[in-house]
């Protein structure tokens, strides 16, 4: 588009103002070529048979953590109640063999001999108890 005098011999004419159409257009054809390739890259899907689920929502069931405390002698604490380690490996078998399990805590008295907490870990581990945390407190400052 050209603004301007088409009469030449005026002397302090009018300056000629053009925009380039060109590069505009290039880059429009860059763009087109580009949206041809990946269009269909686009629409090319993988056929999965994905498993069909239920609408309806199930409240989870909160399943209450056993709290398993061990004391600075060694001595062990099932939910409050002292137990041996006899009882304490019969009371884990149960766990283990559950699908939903509940978590099992562990809190150990800063005190405590490494090989207590060792030998609990050991007998969590053979009854098949996956769920273990262990719960300490933040340091105070």
């Amino acid at each position: 588009m050209a603004f301007g005098n088409f009469d030449q011999n005026k002397a302090g004419g009018h300056s000629m103002a053009e925009i380039n159409m060109v590069p505009l257009i290039d880059v429009m054809l860059v763009l087109l070529v580009i949206f041809m390739i990946t269009a269909p890259m686009m629409t090319h899907s993988v056929k999965i048979d994905l498993p069909k689920a239920s609408s309806q929502v199930q409240p989870p069931t909160p399943v209450e953590p056993v709290n398993l405390a061990i004391n600075a002698d060694g001595q062990l604490f099932w939910n409050r109640d002292a137990v041996s380690r006899e009882q304490l490996q019969q009371r884990l078998q149960p766990l283990g063999q559950q699908a939903d399990a509940p978590e099992v805590h562990i809190r150990a008295d800063r005190n405590v001999a490494y090989h207590f907490i060792a030998e609990t870990l050991a007998d969590a581990a053979n009854a098949g108890v996956s769920k273990i945390g262990f719960v300490s407190e933040p340091e105070k400052k």
